[in-house]
């Protein structure tokens, strides 16, 4: 699930009964194929009993079974029990497959490589994270020339023996000396910063709890930062719904509670806050976000008058505006207001009349993803058929050049302050793993910095690029890998992967899963599906709310496209998605049972009329609609996938990823679809729910950790799709 805006998770009834209907209705011969490919997991599975109560709520006039409703209910010890048997049965099968091992040695082995950060600059010095291949977390280094060995100046892997406890989130001081950093337990949302002395790598005093959501921003004196948080809780029940968000100023050698308070809005509950110090220092500007909306407020309180008040520049829900910079009292601002592909906009506060404000970068074809001033200029990085393209126009906004990436791929970094001759990024590929480069900015020529070792040859696979129509015709991209040379013989294991929402783009990149499940023999596709961020805010508006349905059928779309071009069929085709791209595997699995040879729905959004009653769920509500509002309702119950399962149907062999610790998207969600699940398979294939106890969301995860989990994803997959894995050629 998508961060929060301060950062930076179609129907009607009949309609859906209609759709239900008809995947109940597959003729004979089809069913019966459906039956006969089952999992090669000997004889069917008995699965732990999960306690059913009659617990119905009435909604809008409908009633609605809620069987499972105790799930919620995090400090149960009946619910301990069941996960316990869950996670036991889970490994048990998995551990039983015999190439679970051997894939598990070949992720640890590729794993094993050199990952180095993009720089970042800061008061004359370089800050940057690095792997030395298996390390749990990465450490962080710094030094005053990159031609310099570099030292440690914070290394997360002493923060616990398990690795469990992560680096994040940091804030470098305007002059280099000090940095506060953010400290995660077990996969949390919840941050407790510390600030550092970046020359001594001594931690001072400073220790700020009950943050979410919310990056330091230093004063350019370096004397202290502002910071979000929430009151602090009245439980440590990691669920608990998150309300009232509060912009507070910390001076540093003071406790937290003598913080000054810079804004709050107790008459709106939902509102957040994010503040952002310029870099001249004269402002602090102040986003206020509403959930996951693509819009917000843009405040600012001038910081070199004491006492000034903070002054509501955008105030009305318009369109979404980002800070860029400011020269003096004129700010610039990335939007999509009067513009869906966005584009860069000048606001001069001495005279803010909307009429007033003025296109500095006027919208494109391509998608403006971002934009940063750097030397003076503005480089500005784009989305075309949603690969990255960047740009650089003076501050006047014209154009002078693009910049000359290694290829089709993904390009990120491109930050520093204005004053900055140089800007760092990386650029990566399904095949072409993370590499760093320099970039100078008044020569525009890039520099080659690092690029990681990793064991494989990347001119054996080859990336292409399709479009297909989705079911009311729109045009869709995906992404298809594998290894050069493989035949098209309509029978190959494949992957297909899909998120569809939050206006984020899934763009091409590298995994060293993924390079090991196409190892293997398989195909590995990405859809680009209505929902996302591809082209703007109209493909954004295109899978959201009442039109969502369209991002299950573009996905569902894209199934019958690779199977219908010989790349694979049903029994040997695999859906994958988590959190926003969980709710799309389970949507689409109990829509479309059939037409798929395994899913794994990971940290999913399942539960379509509860999910805005836990930790941020309400914040997505821009996104899925609410269950209060009675046409939302409707059309949320249309597609919830627990809502959704039936009874006496043969469901594809699942493998559901949690973790107990996610207060994102809360695990109750996976463990009543998992129960539903169980309760209502028809045939053998097995329906497994995995659940992580030390971590959350997936932020943060050991390297451990991930390995373990996704060696179990791939064995369940080679034994789900009944194929024999290739071996790695050395």
């Amino acid at each position: 699930m998508t961060m929060l805006r301060s950062v930076g998770l179609i129907l009607a009834l009949g309609a859906a009964s209609a759709a239900l209907t008809m995947v109940g209705c597959a003729s004979r011969g089809e069913r019966a194929a459906v039956d006969e490919r089952s999992s090669r997991i000997a004889g069917p599975v008995e699965y732990p009993e999960a306690m059913r109560i009659d617990h119905v709520d009435e909604l809008h006039g409908v009633r609605v079974e809620d069987p499972y409703r105790w799930m919620e209910e995090s400090d149960s010890s009946e619910l301990d029990a069941w996960v316990r048997r869950q996670n036991e049965l889970a490994m048990g099968v998995i551990e039983s497959i015999p190439h679970r091992d051997a894939i598990n040695e070949r992720m640890t082995e590729l794993w094993n490589y050199e990952r180095i950060s993009a720089p970042s600059r800061r008061g004359g010095r370089y800050f940057f994270s690095r792997n030395d291949g298996l390390q749990n977390q990465s450490v962080l280094l710094t030094t005053q020339s990159l031609a310099d060995e570099p030292r440690v100046l914070l290394d997360p892997n002493t923060f616990s023996e398990d690795g469990t406890v992560s680096l994040a989130g940091t804030s470098v001081s305007h002059d280099g000396r000090l940095i506060a950093y953010g400290k995660s337990d077990g996969g949390s949302d919840w941050r407790e910063y510390f600030v550092r002395d970046v020359e001594t790598g001594e931690d001072l005093g400073d220790h700020l709890k009950w943050i979410k959501f919310s990056t330091p921003s230093w004063t350019t004196d370096n004397k202290g930062f502002f910071y979000s948080r929430y009151d602090e809780p009245e439980s440590d029940d990691l669920m608990s719904v998150n309300y009232y968000q509060k912009l507070y100023y910390h001076r540093l050698g003071t406790p937290q509670d003598e913080d000054e308070l810079i804004f709050e809005d107790p008459d709106n509950k939902e509102h957040g806050f994010s503040g952002r110090v310029t870099d001249d220092g004269r402002y602090l500007i102040i986003s206020v976000w509403k959930g996951t909306a693509r819009e917000n407020l843009i405040y600012y309180k001038d910081l070199s008058s004491p006492g000034s008040d903070v002054v509501r520049l955008i105030d009305e829900w318009k369109g979404s505006f980002s800070f860029i910079d400011n020269d003096g009292p004129v700010f610039w601002f990335h939007t999509n207001f009067e513009a869906p592909r966005n584009r860069v906009i000048a606001i001069d506060t001495s005279a803010p009349a909307p009429e007033r404000w003025s296109t500095v970068i006027p919208e494109e074809r391509a998608t403006l993803r971002g934009v940063n001033v750097v030397g003076e200029r503005f480089l500005a990085s784009y989305l075309a058929d949603a690969h990255t393209r960047v740009k650089v126009f003076g501050l006047d906004g014209r154009f002078q050049r693009e910049v000359d990436l290694p290829g089709i791929g993904s390009a990120g970094g491109f930050g520093g302050q204005r004053s900055d001759e140089e800007t760092f990024y990386t650029f990566s590929g399904f095949t072409t793993p993370p590499t760093v480069y320099r970039y100078d900015i008044h020569s525009g020529t890039s520099e080659f910095l690092r690029a990681p070792d990793v064991d494989f040859d990347p001119d054996r696979y080859i990336t292409r690029q399709v479009f297909y129509r989705s079911a009311d015709g729109t045009r869709i991209p995906m992404f298809i890998t594998h290894l050069r040379g493989l035949r098209m013989t309509g029978d190959n294991p494949t992957l297909l992967f899909g998120y569809g929402g939050f206006n984020i783009p899934m763009t091409p990149g590298f995994s060293v899963s993924n390079l090991v499940w196409m190892e293997m023999g398989g195909i590995y596709a990405v859809a680009n599906l209505r929902g996302g961020g591809e082209y703007g805010q109209d493909w954004h508006d295109a899978g959201r709310l009442l039109n969502k349905q369209n991002t299950f059928d573009d996905f569902i779309a894209a199934a019958e496209w690779l199977i219908d071009n010989r790349y694979t069929n049903s029994s040997r085709l695999a859906i994958a998605g988590g959190s926003n791209g969980g709710l799309l595997v389970g949507a689409c699995m109990v829509q479309r049972p059939e037409l798929f040879g395994a899913a794994l729905p990971a940290v999913g959004v399942l539960d379509m009329l509860r999910f805005h009653l836990f930790t941020i769920g309400w914040a997505w509500v821009s996104d899925y609609g609410s269950p209060d509002d009675p046409v939302h309702f409707e059309n949320l119950l249309a597609y919830s996938p627990l809502h959704n399962v039936q009874p006496g149907t043969c469901y594809p062999p699942t493998l559901i990823n949690t973790a107990w610790r996610d207060d994102r998207v809360a695990p109750a969600h996976s463990f009543k679809f998992a129960a539903a699940l169980q309760a209502a398979q028809a045939c053998d294939n097995p329906i497994l729910i995995r659940v992580e106890t030390r971590a959350g969301h997936g932020a943060g995860k050991p390297t451990w950790m991930v390995i373990e989990e996704v060696s179990d994803r791939w064995a369940f997959l080679v034994d789900a799709l009944g194929f024999e894995p290739r071996r790695p050629e050395r």
